[in-house]
């Protein structure tokens, strides 16, 4: 008696390790396939930021959204183009601010970077409403269909938006051009924008990277 019970136990035992093993295979084959699509969606994006003239920046900034890109040159572009929008947003709001600081001035030479200040405001004001536009255009891409007439002109658009902005940061710059190098409003202004202008150039690389794509 004391020995079936013995092998039933030991068979019940090898069942339920068994079955555990079992059941666990699946999670393993999982999780190996989910490392293996994020490894894929990272390489695609490591490859497409080696055609944009800051990779290093590129990958860097977009890499953490491997998994909702995938492989879609479209969704990258998305991605690159939204970050661009948030960080001309946050340098056009820091603009207006030193230029609402130097309008209450009490004299024009208190104040020298006065002029390139309200320019500067306004070009970035409207670099922000190009690459609003630019996300615009991409967000509604991937419905229509490669090659038709409609998605040609929605690539053309946002290339044309975002290449805008880009100019439109470069007027910025230019106009700080008369004012002396002692400005620290300039020199500030000046190093923002031109790390602006990097991701600027990047999502720009790689919404004209969608031609090619399709």
């Amino acid at each position: 008696m004391a020995r079936k019970v013995r092998l039933l136990f030991v068979f019940f035992f090898s069942f339920t390790v068994l079955h555990a093993l079992a059941a666990r295979i699946p999670l393993v084959q999982a999780s190996q396939a989910q490392v293996s699509f994020g490894e894929n969606s990272t390489e695609f994006i490591r490859a497409r930021c080696g055609a944009t003239q800051y990779p290093s920046l590129c990958y860097r900034s977009l890499a953490g959204y491997s998994f909702d890109v995938q492989q879609s040159p479209i969704q990258l572009a998305r991605f690159a183009t939204n970050l661009t929008l948030a960080r001309v947003a946050s340098i056009s709001a820091h603009v207006a601010s030193l230029r609402r600081a130097c309008g209450t001035a009490k004299s024009a030479s208190a104040c020298p970077e006065a002029g390139a200040l309200r320019d500067c405001a306004d070009s970035l004001g409207d670099a922000v409403d190009q690459a609003r536009r630019t996300a615009g255009e991409l967000c509604g891409l991937e419905a229509e269909a490669a090659g038709s007439a409609a998605a040609v002109w929605r690539v053309s658009n946002a290339q044309t938006w975002m290449s805008a902005a880009l100019t439109n940061e470069d007027t910025c710059v230019d106009g700080f051009e008369e004012v002396g190098p002692e400005s620290r409003a300039k020199a500030d202004v000046c190093r923002r924008v031109w790390r602006v202008k990097q991701y600027t150039s990047n999502a720009l690389a790689l919404v004209n990277g969608i031609v090619a794509s399709r």
